[in-house]
């Protein structure tokens, strides 16, 4: 296991506010989906005459916006692409995960440790995306509709702050009080742009140094999470 703050102030006092609201990204935090995307990334790049490896897909594609993704594809391809260019692979990515999606592993137990600690999922998905996510992996219980923010909901998706700031703004919690959950660089990006506390979770494709930052605690075992948030599990009576 491995948990370590980035570019902690050790002569800074300030005891931070409790945690009121948890951000959980999706893919990769919640769901285990990044291997798969990294794989059907890697075909389609391929087939469209624009190849990248998957080492390059993990450190452009993962955690980034559709519109991220899309230019980088252009520029490598030389040309522009229909705005809907992608709908024509949609069925390979979901063929992937009706056959292989699974939950992160501790993911299920985490939120459970969570106890009254209000928790949402803000990811640059599509709502239908998220929503499938939850449905294969068993998580859906966890997550009604009002608990659930895309990228399709803002003007922006991650890097930008808009869909934190939009989560935490709709749930009722000033920022400084919210906890984002994320794997990717763009993820812990946007974090600390929104004024948020980022935990970089690196148990699965990402390394450690992607996530780095000010603030920024470092994890490998979700397992962990309530603990590193100081949560204080719900006292059975």
């Amino acid at each position: 296991m491995t948990v370590r703050t980035s570019d902690a102030r050790p002569t800074d006092h300030h005891v931070p506010h409790p945690v009121e609201l948890v951000i959980f990204d999706c893919d990769g935090v919640l769901v285990d989906s990044e291997r798969l995307c990294v794989r059907v990334d890697a075909r389609i790049t391929a087939e469209l005459g624009c190849p990248f490896t998957e080492a390059e897909i993990v450190d452009t594609f993962v955690g980034s916006s559709y519109e991220v993704y899309t230019a980088a594809v252009e520029q490598r391809l030389g040309r522009s692409l229909a705005p809907d260019w992608l709908d024509a692979y949609e069925h390979l990515y979901l063929e992937a995960f009706e056959a292989e999606l699974t939950a992160v592993d501790g993911i299920a137990d985490t939120l459970a440790r969570l106890g009254p600690t209000p928790f949402c999922v803000a990811s640059n998905g599509r709502h239908q995306d998220i929503r499938r996510s939850l449905h294969l992996t068993s998580l859906t219980p966890h997550f009604d509709d009002s608990r659930i923010f895309s990228a399709t909901d803002v003007a922006l998706g991650k890097p930008a702050p808009d869909l934190f700031l939009y989560a935490a703004r709709s749930l009722g919690v000033p920022p400084e009080r919210c906890a984002v959950i994320e794997d990717s660089r763009y993820g812990v990006q946007a974090a600390r742009a929104a004024g948020m506390r980022s935990y970089g979770y690196h148990g699965g494709l990402t390394k450690p140094e992607r996530l780095e930052g000010p603030g920024t605690v470092l994890f490998d075992d979700m397992r962990t999470l309530p603990d590193l948030l100081g949560l204080v599990p719900q006292q059975q009576g």
